[in-house]
C-alpha cells in the first residue's frame, strides 16, 4: 500500500535552528570561532576564553567590545537578526567576520547557553543584562553586573542531539582544534589579545600590539621561525603578504600552511596550489612548505557568502589572485634563499660522522677483528659499550674465525673461488668475502660499495644484486623498535640530555609522552625543560635529542610513525662508508628481516639483475 502523501509545511523554529547548527556548528572548535569573531566584529581589545572538557562541557568568551543594549539582546539570538549589513548592496561588499546573523541561535539550540552584555556609556557606569536558553528556548532574564563587553557561555554541548555528540573526538583533540582555531585568529588580528585557560591553567597567552613574527614564535618552533622570510608584494590592487619558511625545514603534513583573505582564515585550493606551485623544486611531493599569507583585495571582488562556516571564499578574478601570491611567494624564496646556502652537489658532509658505530651511546654492531702476525684474533668492541645493542644481536656465528671462513680467505688470497676457478683480486686489495649462513637459499658473495651507498652482491646464480644500505638498515632497526616498543626497555644515559622547551612543544609533550615512554624514552619534565634519562636502544645521544625535537615540534604524530622515524635517524645514511665486515654484519641482519624487499618508507631496499636483465641492459638482446 503506498505511503501516504505528506503535506508540505512550515518546520518548528527548534529543528530550524538545529538544522542551521548543523551547518555551523560542527564541533566546540567552530562554535568557539563564531563567538570569537563576534568579539573582534564588536572591536574589543581583550578576549578571554575558557575551555573545559575540550569545550564540550564549557566555552565561555569574555570581551570587551562595544556590548549590545538589553532591548536588542534577544534579537541577538534571534535567526536571520544582525548589526553587520543593512541592505543588499552591503553584501556585496562584507568587511566584517559575521553577517548572517545564524551563530548565536544555532550554537544556542544545542547548548545550555547563556549571553550577558552592557554597553559602556560616556560616564563609565554601565548596567548589564543577561539571558539565559536551554536549547534554543529562554529560560530567563535578569539584569547583571557587567563593566562592559560581552560574556557568552555555551554548557553541554550537543547533549540534546545525541547523534551530533557521539561523532565528536576525544577532549584532547577536540581542545587541540579549537586552540588552533584561536590561533589562526590572534595572527590576523594583531592589535587584539587573546587568552586562552583550560583545566585552571593557562594555555596560551597573545599580548595585544604583538608583530606577526612574535605570534607565531609563540606557536611554532624556532627552529621553524628562524628560517622565516617575510613576503610583501602588490601587484594589481591585489596586496600578499606574511611569512614563508625556508624550504629546508618543511614537514610531512600542510597543517602550517594559513592563508587569510581580507583577515578571514580560509581554505581555498588555488591560494594553495600557488603555495605548492611556489616551492615545486625545492621540495619532494611528499613535503608540505610552512607559511602565512595574507591576501588584501578589494572586498567586492571577493564573496564571502558560499559556505555555511564561511571558511571559502570566490574571488572576481581567480588568475589575478593565484599570479599575485605566486609572484610574491616566489620573489621571497629567491630572494631568501640561494644556492650557496645549500650543500654542494655530491658534498657528504652532513652524513660524515667520525665513528660510523656511534659513540658511548650508540655502540658498534659487530667486534673488530685485529691481526697479529698470521692469525686473525677476534676482539669483541669494548669502549664505552652499554648494556644495550644498537641492532638486533648479531648471530652469533658471524664474527667467529670458522674452518669455512678461513678457507675462504685462503682461496680469495691465492687467487681462486672454493671451486678452483681462478679470481682476479680488486685493485684496492679487498677480497669478496662471502657471507657464510645467510638465511636464503645459496651463497652470497660482498663484491664490495658502489657511491659509498649501494652495496653490490653475487648471488649464487651469478645475478647482480643491489642493496641500498640506509634503506636496509632502516629495515632492520625498525623491527628491532617494534620488538622492543612491545618490551619498553631502554639504555640509561650517564648524563642526563637537557633540551629547552618552547611553549608549544610543551603542550606537545603532554599529549607524546605516552608514545614516547612506550618506545623506551625516560623523561622528566620541568617548568621550561626535558630531562632525557633513558633512552632507546637504537638511538644515540645526538639522535635521541633529534627525534624529540622534531616530535616536540609537530612531524611525528602516532607510534608507527615515530617508529618510521627513529629507525631513519638511527640507520646509516647515504655517503658512509662500510667496512667489509660493517656491510656484511649490516646485511647478515638484513637477511634475516621478515620484509626486507622494502624499507618502512615503502621504498625499494634491494634491486637484482640476472644474465638476461644485464644483456637486455647492454642492448645483447631485445
Amino acid at each position: 500500500m503506498p505511503e501516504k502523501k505528506r503535506r508540505i509545511a512550515l518546520l518548528p523554529p527548534e529543528l530550524r535552528n538545529q538544522i542551521a547548527a548543523g551547518e555551523v556548528v560542527e564541533r566546540p572548535a567552530s562554535a568557539l570561532k563564531e563567538l570569537v569573531e563576534n568579539s573582534l566584529d564588536a572591536g574589543a581589545v581583550n578576549i578571554d576564553v575558557t575551555l573545559e572538557n575540550g569545550g564540550q562541557s564549557l566555552i565561555c568568551v569574555q570581551d570587551d567590545g562595544c556590548g549590545i543594549a538589553a532591548e536588542d539582546l534577544e534579537l541577538a539570538v534571534t535567526r536571520h537578526a544582525t548589526s553587520k549589513i543593512e541592505s543588499i548592496h552591503d553584501l556585496a561588499r562584507i568587511i566584517s567576520y559575521g553577517f548572517r546573523g545564524e551563530a548565536l541561535p544555532s550554537i544556542a539550540s544545542v547548548s545550555r547557553f547563556s549571553i550577558a552584555s552592557a554597553v559602556r556609556p560616556a560616564g563609565g557606569q554601565s548596567a548589564g543584562f543577561c539571558l539565559e536558553l536551554e536549547h534554543g528556548r529562554i529560560a530567563a532574564r535578569r539584569p547583571v553586573a557587567l563593566r562592559g563587553g560581552t560574556v557568552v557561555e555555551v554548557r553541554d554541548l550537543f547533549a540534546n542531539v545525541p547523534a551530533r555528540l557521539k561523532f565528536l573526538k576525544n577532549p584532547s583533540t577536540e581542545f587541540r582544534r579549537a586552540q588552533e582555531w584561536l590561533s589562526r585568529l590572534a595572527l590576523a588580528r594583531l592589535k587584539a589579545g587573546f587568552t586562552l585557560n583550560s583545566g585552571g591553567r593557562e594555555v596560551l597567552r597573545f599580548l595585544p600590539d604583538q608583530s606577526l613574527r612574535e605570534r607565531l614564535a609563540l606557536l611554532w618552533p624556532a627552529l621553524v621561525v628562524d628560517e622565516l622570510r617575510p613576503v610583501n608584494m602588490e601587484r594589481h590592487g591585489i596586496r600578499v603578504h606574511g611569512f614563508a619558511a625556508a624550504p629546508q625545514v618543511s614537514q610531512p603534513r600542510g597543517d602550517r600552511i594559513l592563508l587569510y583573505v581580507n583577515g578571514r582564515p580560509v581554505t581555498d585550493k588555488g591560494l594553495l596550489a600557488a603555495v605548492r606551485e611556489a616551492y615545486k623544486g625545492r621540495l619532494t611531493s611528499r613535503d608540505y612548505p610552512q607559511a602565512v599569507l595574507f591576501v588584501d583585495l578589494d572586498p567586492a571582488d571577493v564573496d564571502v557568502n558560499v559556505h555555511p562556516a564561511k571558511s571559502e571564499v570566490r574571488f572576481r578574478d581567480s588568475s589575478a589572485v593565484f599570479s599575485a601570491a605566486l609572484g610574491a611567494l616566489r620573489n621571497a624564496l629567491d630572494a631568501g634563499f640561494s644556492m650557496s646556502d645549500a650543500p654542494a652537489a655530491g658534498d657528504n658532509s652532513a652524513h660524515s660522522s667520525p665513528n660510523f658505530w656511534g659513540n658511548i651511546d650508540n655502540p658498534r654492531l659487530l667486534p673488530r677483528r685485529e691481526h697479529a702476525g698470521h692469525a686473525e684474533t677476534v676482539v669483541p668492541y669494548q669502549p664505552g659499550r652499554t648494556a644495550c645493542s644498537t641492532l638486533s644481536e648479531t648471530p652469533a656465528t658471524y664474527g667467529e674465525t670458522t674452518a669455512e671462513s678461513r678457507d675462504a680467505d685462503e682461496n680469495a688470497a691465492s687467487g681462486s673461488d672454493p671451486a678452483g676457478r681462478h679470481v682476479s683480486p680488486p685493485e684496492d686489495g679487498r677480497t669478496p668475502r662471502p657471507l657464510h649462513e645467510p638465511p636464503l637459499p645459496g651463497r652470497f658473495a660482498y663484491l664490495g660499495q658502489v657511491a659509498e651507498t649501494y652495496l653490490v652482491l653475487r648471488d649464487h646464480s651469478g645475478a647482480l644484486v643491489l642493496v641500498d644500505q640506509h634503506a636496509a638498515h632502516e629495515r632492520v632497526l625498525f623491527e628491532a623498535a617494534q620488538k622492543n616498543a612491545s618490551s619498553g626497555k631502554s639504555c640509561p644515559l650517564a648524563l642526563p640530555l637537557e633540551l629547552r622547551l618552547h611553549p608549544s612543544e610543551k603542550e606537545r609533550f603532554y599529549e607524546l609522552d605516552k608514545n614516547l615512554r612506550s618506545l623506551g624514552f625516560e623523561l622528566a619534565c620541568a617548568d621550561a625543560s626535558l630531562l632525557v634519562l633513558a633512552t632507546p636502544p637504537l638511538l644515540s645521544r645526538a639522535h635521541a635529542g633529534q627525534f624529540l625535537r622534531e616530535a616536540l615540534a609537530g612531524r611525528k604524530d602516532d607510534l608507527a610513525e615515530m617508529l618510521v622515524s627513529m629507525s631513519c635517524k638511527g640507520a646509516v645514511k647515504a655517503g658512509q662508508r662500510l667496512t667489509d665486515d660493517e656491510a656484511a654484519g649490516l646485511l647478515t641482519q638484513w637477511f634475516a628481516a621478515t620484509e626486507r624487499d622494502y624499507c618502512p618508507h615503502g621504498r625499494p631496499c634491494v634491486l637484482r639483475w640476472d644474465a638476461a636483465a644485464l644483456e637486455k641492459l647492454f642492448k645483447r638482446r631485445q
